[in-house]
């Protein structure tokens, strides 16, 4: 493994953070790009169609959440061992977590096409927009092999305090899925019209080369990735340290399209447009929520790095200046959806109902972003300093604490809207709730910060929590 040149242990906290910041936040920004483009162009099919790819977001996204919620405990791992110098440790768990996360998912997809009937009539699909549905996931799920590949990849490499290359080879893989998605679905040029179809090949295609670069850097640049004195005993090790933090990091991530498929049963009531149009305003969300979820992804190394360097007032820091650029972003992110509501809904689909309820979501729901991103940070900020169950319980209390019980009420009461201020209403007690909760945990060292100046050495305290990390 190459000397990392990213040491994060060095320099002004809040520059050094928005400067990892803005390399994951243009690769993200890809991969929202690559769902907005397929629902933009799977929109001009129709409205069944479209139909059938916002009943498919949640079961794609639990799939790829259980692989990202690995990544974030290999991520949150690594970059420790990184902090620590221990070139062995990164080479361990980069190589075992690698396989490990390629044979659940692999197991799950076997699962999810003997399951499709069951599964997606449940979420309340109709026969016609079933068979849509069909032929999508029998081309994309195959496909999610690649992309669990890629994105194992991308959790190693930001795990060494490398956030430029996984948001560059993300952006390329939304530039070729922006090139070929029109081709295959519509038949331009020589290309056959494919329909819901090119929309599944164009994804696949872009996430074979996603996959094919995040092999070439974990085990041509980087060299993490070694077979050397592996064996039953040194694989448990690994998974267990893998599992401790991935299993709660993948029920988190599993959480949110479980709520987003709820979601999608109580809009179904309301007809095949109102399961659109939350399905559009969804991916919208994402786009609109990018650059917290880019902040919370290198804010996880970052303190990694400080907690393995044993620099504990650049951890506390840290936390203060990713709340401060979460809300920051959350009031820009407010305003410019509550203006551009309407021509953007216009952007994915024509139908007056599809657009009164995309235009009502995206003037609402924003006002809670900036508290969602404290939700995140707080989230990262907690499987790092290893309490994963705390992070996830968390998430449980914004779902099923939350969520869920207000948008059946709202429902009940008011209908679509109700359910839109129901999510609004869950972003921001439990954006509170997450502040509180990191408050609990570091309150000690900023009382300690204070009592002896600016000018101690956090890292020479004996502070019972940080001995327990």
């Amino acid at each position: 493994m190459r000397k990392i040149e990213t040491d994060l242990t060095q320099g002004d906290v809040s520059k050094r953070i928005l400067n990892l910041t803005f390399p994951m936040l243009i690769g993200m920004m890809g991969l929202v790009i690559f769902n907005l483009v397929d629902t933009l162009f799977v929109g001009q099919l129709g409205a069944e169609q479209l139909a059938a790819l916002s009943f498919t977001f949640p079961v794609v996204l639990g799939i790829s959440s259980i692989s990202s919620g690995i990544g974030l405990g290999m991520t949150a791992l690594i970059s420790k061992l990184v902090g620590k110098n221990d070139e062995i440790g990164v080479k361990e768990i980069a190589t075992d977590g690698m396989i490990l996360g390629l044979l659940l998912i692999t197991a799950l997809v076997v699962l999810g096409l003997l399951s499709m009937d069951w599964l997606f009539s449940l979420l309340g699909a109709n026969e016609t927009v079933l068979e849509y549905i069909k032929l999508y996931m029998n081309i994309y799920y195959p496909g999610i092999i690649l992309l669990v590949i890629a994105m194992l990849s991308n959790g190693i490499i930001t795990g060494l305090g490398d956030a430029k290359t996984p948001g560059i080879v993300m952006a390329t893989a939304a530039v070729i899925n922006v090139i070929l998605d029109p081709l295959l679905i519509f038949g331009i040029g020589p290309f056959p019209q494919m329909g819901v179809q090119g929309a599944a090949i164009a994804t696949v295609i872009a996430q074979s080369v996603t996959a094919l670069v995040g092999i070439y850097v974990i085990v041509i640049r980087e060299k993490t990735i070694s077979f050397k004195n592996m064996g039953f005993k040194r694989l448990f090790i690994s998974w267990k340290q893998v599992l401790y933090l991935g299993i709660p990091n993948a029920l988190i991530k599993i959480i949110l399209p479980m709520a987003s498929g709820f979601l999608t049963r109580l809009f179904s009531v309301y007809g095949a447009a109102a399961v659109a149009a939350y399905g559009v305003a969804s991916r919208i969300e994402f786009f609109g929520l990018i650059f917290v979820s880019a902040l919370a992804s290198v804010v996880g190394p970052f303190i990694g790095q400080n907690l393995g360097a044993e620099k504990y007032d650049r951890v506390i820091e840290a936390r203060k200046a990713g709340e401060r650029f979460s809300l920051m972003s959350g009031i820009i992110l407010t305003l410019t959806l509550f203006i551009f509501a309407n021509p953007i809904a216009r952007l994915f689909n024509d139908d007056p109902e599809v657009v009164k309820i995309i235009v009502l979501y995206l003037r609402i729901v924003p006002i809670a972003y900036g508290f969602q991103g404290i939700l995140q940070i707080g989230s990262t900020l907690l499987n790092v300093f290893s309490k994963p169950l705390n992070a996830a319980t968390l998430i449980l209390i914004q779902m099923f604490v939350l969520c869920i019980p207000l948008a059946v009420l709202g429902s009940h009461l008011w209908g679509e809207i109700g359910i839109i201020i129901a999510l609004a209403v869950s972003y921001i007690i439990s954006g509170f709730i997450a502040h509180f909760e990191i408050n609990r945990n570091i309150n000690i060292y900023a009382d300690k910060i204070r009592e002896n100046g600016s000018e101690v050495v956090i890292s020479k305290l004996r502070i019972k929590f940080f001995e327990n990390l």
